[in-house]
């Protein structure tokens, strides 16, 4: 019989196949998000998705969902909207559903481009063991990033966020997702991500190519147009339709990710691919959420 839930549902909705981790639930406190970054999908799916607002009766809704799922159940925040979006600044509405799963004994995966999650790290070291943190660091050249993800905190600021994170004894993924033909997939910025995300305490690295919309295409395309030409032939012409979206060349995303995971050893992160085919360039055990590290906080202190 399934059970009926509003707003703590079970990830991935669509079935994609190259999605290898095990089950999870997933929990977004907000609808859409103020990051705006081109290259972000939910505006194909999430009206108004870069004008984020709150989920309606979210903290009853997350408390009656919680009567249905058992204890111990591992819950993403979040997968489409970041938990640590602008308005969460103020609302706090993130911090109040972190404390209510984790005081009901969940395990939990925070996925976010924002060191406003550092605000709550005192309730996450109160709980060590049971939660993992995945830091989304693109690139750390600023002018691209400002570009990028114009409404997300810098690039040097999560990495400090990874940093603070790790010498509480916090295991942190560092996220170089996606990769983006002609801006952040060449060698140098890799390898400064790689580095840098290790220098800093992160004990896994997952990465993942672009995959194109028409609207996140429209909006990389406007901001980068002598790159546009290339693009469109790499993904609507000689790049593969698979899950909705459109992917690079097959031999293209091998390349750049077999330099990603490349970087990775070099730097002894864990290493993972998130969407993509080629599974034999992963650390055996590790998951691309990160799901393989909860319950080893302890071992970092």
């Amino acid at each position: 019989m399934r059970v009926s839930l509003n707003v703590v549902r079970p990830f991935d909705p669509w079935g994609n196949p190259l999605c290898r981790c095990p089950f999870k639930y997933g929990l977004n406190p907000y609808t859409g998000c103020g990051h705006r970054c081109l290259y972000c999908y939910i505006t194909s799916y999430i009206p108004n998705a870069f004008s984020p607002r709150p989920k309606e009766d979210l903290i009853d809704n997350v408390r009656r969902d919680l009567e249905k799922i058992p204890r111990g159940a591992v819950v993403s925040l979040s997968n489409s909207s970041d938990p640590y979006t602008p308005p969460e600044a103020q609302l706090g509405l993130t911090r109040r559903v972190l404390q209510m799963l984790l005081e009901r004994g969940y395990k939990v995966l925070i996925v976010t481009k924002s060191p406003l999650v550092l605000r709550d790290l005192d309730v996450v070291q109160r709980h060590l063991g049971r939660v993992a943190v995945q830091i989304t660091i693109t690139t750390l050249r600023e002018d691209l990033a400002a570009v990028l993800e114009p409404g997300a905190p810098r690039p040097v600021g999560r990495l400090e966020a990874v940093r603070r994170l790790s010498e509480a004894g916090i295991p942190v993924t560092v996220r170089l997702d996606p990769i983006i033909p002609l801006l952040n997939d060449d060698g140098e910025n890799i390898e400064e991500v790689v580095s840098k995300a290790a220098e800093a305490g992160a004990r896994h690295l997952v990465a993942s190519t672009y995959k194109a919309k028409r609207d996140n295409f429209a909006r990389l395309a406007k901001a980068f147009p002598d790159k546009a030409p290339t693009w469109r032939r790499m993904y609507f012409e000689e790049g593969q339709y698979l899950h909705g979206q459109w992917y690079a060349p097959k031999e293209y995303r091998r390349k750049v990710l077999t330099r990603a995971a490349e970087a990775a050893r070099r730097h002894s992160l864990q290493f993972n691919i998130c969407r993509e085919e080629f599974a034999d360039l992963e650390t055996p055990g590790a998951y691309c959420d990160g799901s393989h590290m909860l319950g080893e906080a302890s071992q970092r202190i």
